[in-house]
């Protein structure tokens, strides 16, 4: 009976010791594997997941994906309000006109007359850049209740059924305008919003419409100034962009037109708060419309939330002439949201993110240096992917271990292609 008891006592011994060491390592593996990565004890369909700049929606109806949205409880987008930038885009250019009239009918001939360079026709903020500029100029013609965002190709007479010749009431005078070309800028290799085929494209516009483009403009700056540097600058057109790129708001004091800015920086701070509020468990609203410990806090004129979207927009700046020289680093932080979080309650984190196409203007010079600013603040530590702008596998393919990941900001090469992730994830 002595005998039973003390092998029941060294059994109890044993199991305590095991238990205090890692039971054959197990406990010790588990924090070394949650160091390293990713916090293992969470399913991958359970990470906290943003979606940036290119909100998941069909791309032919602009309908949003609420199955991609909804993904699960830490899931959101964040980009910018496209309808109130496009507005902005639009009513900039018309004032623009408005100003200029006693100079920027060209050649006399009482027709203002455009071209515009369209990034991708299944984008959303391409349809709504587009739908603006021809809104605000009286050129758009509806179609199904929207105004029709295709392009024209060339319109010389005014006769195409997608826009129509708008009027404009100047100083008691009428002025005709006109949409006299436009296009998707496409490249060969299929990449979208591409700023030498934008180049190449108002080369031949200038050769069939010579000096009755009294206006150029553009669904983003790349390939505005890609335009502007080819033929606007040296025939002192006006071109307009988005994105207020660092290059094109330095090209403002030389004669370029405008630009919109999206406040990047608002964008590529919301990008990585979602996430680091969702790691951390605190309320979402934490360091945007609440202001952290650290005092990081947003105000609401610089952004808006959708619930019913789960989604983040910041709002839209016009740049021009008057302003232009308080958006001439488009890479620096916004300073009311630059303070660094104690690691002592946001421990780093591991994030996969990526960037559709590496070789995109506005979101490799502008978005990444700033979510490089952003990431180290947050305590956040992000590989960064960038793709090729044509397919979704090139990115895809690179993530082959979600396990090692804390969470995920996914920017789509298409709109509707949400499920290439959440599949991986699932």
């Amino acid at each position: 009976m002595k005998r039973k008891a003390a092998m029941v006592a060294m059994a109890a011994l044993l199991a305590v010791s095991l238990t205090a060491c890692g039971g054959s390592g197990g406990s010790d593996k588990k924090d070394s594997s949650s160091k390293e990565s990713s916090g293992g004890e969470v399913a991958n369909k359970d990470k906290p997941l943003v979606w940036f700049n290119r909100q998941p929606s069909n791309s032919s109806t602009g309908e949003l994906d609420m199955t991609a949205l909804n993904f699960n409880k830490d899931t959101y987008y964040v980009g910018f309000d496209a309808n109130q930038g496009a507005e902005l885009q639009g009513t900039m250019i018309k004032d623009y006109i408005e100003k200029n009239i006693d100079k920027i009918d060209r050649n006399g001939d009482g027709t203002i007359g455009y071209v515009l360079a369209i990034g991708d026709i299944g984008h959303n903020d391409s349809i709504a850049r587009t739908r603006g500029v021809r809104k605000a100029l009286g050129t758009g013609v509806e179609k199904d209740g929207e105004i029709n965002s295709e392009p024209v190709g060339t319109n010389a007479d005014g006769s195409s059924s997608i826009v129509q010749d708008g009027t404009l009431e100047i100083g008691g005078k009428s002025y005709k305008v006109r949409e006299y070309a436009s296009q998707e800028m496409k490249n060969s290799a299929g990449a979208t919003w591409d700023a030498a085929t934008a180049g190449n494209a108002i080369g031949t516009w200038s050769s069939s419409f010579g000096d009755a483009i009294d206006i150029v403009a553009s669904n983003n700056d790349g390939m505005g100034m890609s335009m502007f540097n080819a033929w606007s600058k040296d025939n002192k057109v006006p071109t307009f962009g988005y994105d207020a790129n660092s290059d094109a708001v330095a090209a403002i004091a030389e004669g370029y037109g405008g630009t919109i800015s999206q406040h990047a920086d608002v964008q590529a701070y919301l990008t990585l708060r979602v996430l680091r509020n969702a790691l951390d468990g605190v309320d979402i609203d934490t360091g945007i419309g609440t202001a952290d410990d650290a005092g990081n806090v947003l105000t609401d004129d610089v952004y808006t939330y959708n619930e019913e979207e789960r989604s983040y927009y910041a709002l839209n700046v016009a740049v021009t002439a008057d302003n232009y020289q308080d958006f001439t680093d488009s890479t620096k932080l916004y300073e009311p949201v630059s303070n660094q979080l104690d690691e002592g309650k946001s421990a780093t984190k591991k994030v996969w993110l990526n960037i559709y196409n590496a070789s995109d203007n506005f979101l490799s010079s502008t978005y990444q240096p700033l979510l490089q600013g952003y990431d180290k603040l947050m305590n956040l530590d992000v590989e960064y992917i960038g793709g090729d702008g044509q397919t979704e596998s090139n990115i895809t393919n690179r993530l082959g271990n979600p396990n090692q990941y804390d969470a995920f900001a996914i920017n789509m090469v298409k709109t509707d292609n949400a499920a290439s992730y959440t599949s991986l994830l699932q």
